[in-house]
């Protein structure tokens, strides 16, 4: 079976294509020079709190879901177990059945140590496959999924840094393919990448708060979808932030957050029409060097290497420790991913429970991912350790 027959096309365009959309071109079309990495499931936000705040979650106060945004906050959990699933249909306006779904869990082994573990699974939905005569040959799963183990540890008060172990199954192809002089077998892509992180907390004031947290994820190995294909970058990432809480008196506290992302990839340099680098840097590195290199290599020098950091702010208010509204905004620059769009949502706490809701307000003719939603339930239980504040 061919590879470019017609069930792989429509494949492409159904399910990858609105994926690269969102980080390869703008809303008039035009192309953009951005950083290029294989799986981005594994960046996409998958709790309704940050989901709402604007995708800023790396110093808010610790959840059970700083398994994404931040491991180490783990340590300064309260509970002694906490468990959250979260589900997002996602870019449900183009296509039906893709979704994300989000497992997390925590267990406090004493004061200063915590272990985390989660599971992210990306459905594409289902295809049905076709040969090149059009003839019915079943149907398909595409999909992806991680699964996360990771340890925090406390030092001194306010202070804690993490490690994450990070299994990563990539299932988008079901056909073998040939090239020219060679043929390759078409497989699932496997990968195993770690995250450092760090947190540190300082009360001020009348029962203040603010935080600072970091977060280098997605450190790993490349992917290949073939025996001896191309291997592909996994989205190794840097997040930092900070998050101020003032609680206003005993029923009324409120947070601002405010998050810096960049993509840990090299940027694709500017070639002529024999592929000779003109501007910028080679992209065929290791994977350290890429990581080091993309910090300077865009080829319009400093100016367009700060276009590659997004901006998140958000807020939060809680209305007697029960009930949360919140709003955010992600910025990032035209000439890169282009995402911008208003986050809101609310969150519902009810004895050891809470629910959380997250809605993404954007155009449908400017984002793939306008009105995107997201649902989080989650559970604290096993009592509560003394934390300090």
């Amino acid at each position: 079976m061919k590879f470019f027959t017609f069930h792989n096309i429509t494949f492409l365009v159904v399910c990858l294509l609105p994926l690269a959309a969102i980080g390869q071109t703008s809303t008039d079309g035009s192309t953009f020079r951005g950083s290029r990495a294989e799986v981005p499931f594994l960046n996409i936000s998958p709790d309704s709190r940050s989901g709402a705040m604007g995708e800023a979650g790396v110093a808010l106060s610790p959840d059970v879901n700083a398994s994404f945004w931040n491991p180490s906050k783990l340590a300064f959990i309260e509970s002694n177990d906490a468990l959250s699933l979260s589900y997002s249909p996602w870019l449900r306006h183009l296509v039906p059945d893709i979704s994300l779904s989000y497992l997390s869990y925590a267990h406090k082994i004493d004061e200063r140590n915590t272990l985390g573990a989660s599971l992210r699974y990306f459905n594409y939905g289902s295809l049905q496959l076709t040969d090149d005569n059009i003839n019915d040959q079943g149907t398909y799963t595409p999909n992806e999924f991680s699964f996360d183990v990771s340890y925090a540890r406390k030092f001194g008060d306010n202070f804690s840094l993490g490690l994450t172990a990070r299994y990563i199954h990539s299932n988008v192809s079901s056909v073998s393919f040939a090239t020219p002089g060679s043929s390759q077998t078409g497989r699932a892509g496997n990968a195993f990448a770690a995250d450092v992180s760090m947190f540190y907390k300082a009360p001020y004031g009348d029962d203040n708060l603010f935080a600072f947290g970091a977060n280098i994820s997605n450190i790993g190995s490349k992917i290949s979808y073939s025996d001896n294909g191309p291997k592909y970058f996994l989205p190794a990432n840097l997040k930092f932030g900070v998050a101020n809480t003032w609680n206003l008196d005993e029923s009324n506290q409120i947070t601002l957050a405010f998050d810096v992302n960049k993509l840990l990839t090299p940027t694709p340099p500017i070639r002529d029409a024999d592929g000779v680098i003109i501007s910028g840097k080679n992209d065929d590195v290791s994977v350290p060097a890429g990581i080091f290199q993309s910090f300077g290599d865009a080829p319009g020098g400093f100016k367009e290497e700060l276009k590659e950091y997004s901006l998140s702010p958000g807020a939060e208010y809680w209305y007697n420790n029960q009930f949360a509204i919140r709003a955010g905004y992600l910025y990032e620059n035209p000439n890169k991913s282009d995402r911008r769009y208003v986050t809101l949502g609310f969150g519902v706490k009810y004895d050891v429970f809470k629910f959380d809701f997250s809605y993404l307000a954007a155009s449908q003719q400017n984002s793939p991912l306008a009105n995107t939603l997201r649902f989080t339930l989650s559970a604290n239980f096993g009592g509560t350790s003394n934390v300090s504040k």
